[in-house]
């Protein structure tokens, strides 16, 4: 992805999490939960007051004013009543989940994982047919009363709910953001925007939800946070005052010499991955050793020269199941996705080793059934990651799935006879998430 173009995506980005955060709005007009405008003050209605709400509501309301003291206990000055930083943290959470879930869904889009659902907002193809479905009998008679709105946002409920399943993290039920919905006039500002001809191409990248989340802090709140302390005064300042990105070139040759030289070293140079990693250290007379095999006495193993032998020391071959890939920041999973592509070479090749294959052929007869399976395995046995911040975490579960999505394209796999995943057993990758939410396995 060009400059240019990221250019454009964090001009919609910034725009739509203004719209976005007007979710702002939701919270006082419903809920009776706002910023009164004075210093760290925040307003908590009566809920004798908010009579018009019903005993669900009420119940959702209660459990927004203990998020909200969640928050505050993860770094913010702790008081008795929530606090006005609270309360935009919350908000911004929020907005930064809707536009995720509508990004995410744009993305499944142009892969053919979903039927239409943003495109065209209430136009919408996989819209069209939901509320026409058996089961959806409510929403079709909401539809044909003229409220479409209220029927599309029952749509889009039901939609993450499918999802929830394999991207819990980005889909998860219990979300704050489920229940605080944008009016109709914000949401198809946000499509608009999202859906703007300039991005056309944009949806296909498998980074492109990483550079949602680059963009989505503004500049102005880093600058702010940093004149109001030195040093991050808790886990959601260190998560965005520290968010660097790292350039492509260096994750490549990051990966390609620790997993890539690994695998290299393991077959003796004879794997893809010596012309595939384009970033791998190698010499021109590299001499493998054998087990047990020892270089000769006169040899520098880090070699003086560059056209003298250099003698590598055996390295055992492992079966790919056991190799463990952990990035200690994963933020939106840029390193996970390079290695994923490492991993299935490595896969593919480990299952015509005669030493690795036949483990692996006992489980998988077939190199069918054995394709079927990698996507999955790699995410559930290879890849982990640990982030302090939570978002990050929508974003790696996000375009590692969607990553494996493509994998299996890529081995012709129909959409029917592809694994699903749940949360007691995963597809999804086993993500470690370490910050003010705790820790959970995706």
């Amino acid at each position: 992805m060009d400059q240019s173009l990221r250019n454009k995506l964090r001009g919609v980005v910034t725009q739509s999490r203004k719209l976005l955060e007007a979710v702002a709005r939701v919270l006082q007009g419903q809920f009776g939960i706002y910023s009164t405008g004075k210093k760290d003050e925040v307003a908590v209605e009566d809920a004798a007051d908010l009579g018009d709400l019903s005993a669900d509501d009420l119940a959702f309301r209660e459990q927004i004013l203990i998020h909200l003291k969640h928050v505050q206990a993860t770094g913010f000055t702790p008081q008795d009543k929530p606090t006005a930083p609270a309360l935009t943290q919350m908000v911004r959470e929020v907005a930064f989940t809707h536009l995720n879930r509508l990004c995410a869904y744009k993305m499944m889009e142009a892969r053919e994982l979903i039927r239409e659902a943003v495109s065209r907002g209430l136009k919408s193809n996989g819209f069209v047919r939901y509320v026409s479905e058996d089961g959806h009998e409510a929403d079709e008679r909401l539809y044909a009363s003229g409220q479409q709105f209220a029927a599309y946002r029952h749509f889009l409920e039901w939609l993450g709910g499918t999802l929830s399943e394999e991207i819990g993290v980005l889909f998860a039920p219990h979300d704050p953001a489920n229940r605080l919905f944008h009016p109709q006039r914000v949401l198809e500002d946000v499509l608009e925007q999202i859906n703007g001809e300039e991005l056309k191409g944009i949806w296909t990248e498998d980074e492109a939800i990483g550079w949602v989340y680059q963009y989505f802090t503004p500049k102005e709140q880093r600058d702010e946070a940093r004149k109001a302390s030195a040093a991050p005064r808790n886990s959601y300042e260190l998560a965005f005052r520290n968010q660097f990105f790292t350039p492509r070139y260096v994750v490549e040759f990051l990966t390609d010499n620790t997993l890539g030289r690994i695998w290299y070293e393991m077959r003796k140079g004879d794997t893809a991955l010596k012309d595939g990693c384009r970033y791998m250290v190698r010499r021109p007379q590299e001499v493998f050793l054998s087990e047990g095999e020892a270089a000769p006495a006169e040899s520098n193993t880090t070699t003086d020269g560059l056209n003298q032998p250099v003698y590598v020391t055996h390295r055992a071959k492992k079966d790919p199941r056991e190799l463990k890939i952990l990035d200690p920041a994963c933020g939106s999973g840029h390193f996970l996705l390079y290695c994923f592509d490492l991993l299935l070479v490595i896969y593919l090749e480990a299952y015509d080793d005669p030493d690795l294959g036949p483990a692996l052929k006992q489980v998988y007869p077939t190199p069918d059934e054995f394709k079927r399976a990698v996507p999955g395995l790699i995410l559930s046995r290879n890849l982990h990651g640990i982030d302090i911040d939570l978002r990050a975490s929508q974003i790696a579960a996000l375009a590692l799935w969607l990553r494996a999505q493509r994998a299996y394209v890529e081995f012709d796999i129909p959409k029917a006879d592809r694994p699903k995943g749940n949360r007691s057993r995963p597809v999804g990758f086993a993500l470690t998430l370490v910050g003010s939410g705790g820790h959970c396995r995706v």
